[in-house]
């Protein structure tokens, strides 16, 4: 009988626990909302959408790299809520349509709007602060803001 009550004990406190799916990372599902492979993408398919925000570097060792993208997975909700998708291109030799369309020379950060147009390039890593100003001031994302106040009519 002394051997059964731990074993009970311990049954009824491990069953609960192992039947509970560990939920999912909102960190993760965020993130593979926001950051994509650039290499073989085509920018037609976030006209109207997304706003691409392209991050080019010779290396995923480029110190402006590593910088640039632990400034952007810091602050990920500011991005997710404009509609950024981030797109990142390390490998020069693969000539993917992004390289050949940007033309990058070693690390560049490029702002792409939502109409497929080239709005910013940058040739140092900026904060999320800096690029959500930035969208902030564009009119269609004024745009959308009076469209979120006022309800969308």
């Amino acid at each position: 009988m002394k051997l059964i009550f731990p074993f009970v004990f311990a049954c009824l406190f491990t069953l609960p626990v192992a039947a509970q799916q560990a939920p999912e990372d909102p960190f993760d599902v965020l993130a593979s909302e926001v950051f994509v492979e650039g290499t073989d993408v085509d920018l037609k398919q976030f006209l109207w959408k997304k706003r691409p925000l392209v991050v080019f570097a010779d290396s995923p060792n480029d110190p402006q790299f590593i910088r640039q993208m632990e400034l952007l997975t810091a602050r990920l909700s500011p991005l997710a809520e404009r509609d950024v998708v981030i797109l990142t291109d390390t490998d020069p030799e693969a000539d993917s349509a992004l390289r050949e369309r940007l033309h990058p020379r070693g690390f560049m950060l490029v702002l792409i709007v939502k109409d497929g147009t080239i709005y910013l390039r940058k040739p140092l890593p900026w904060d999320v602060r800096e690029i959500t100003r930035t969208i902030d001031k564009l009119p269609m994302r004024q745009q959308e803001m009076n469209d979120r106040r006022t309800g969308g009519s």
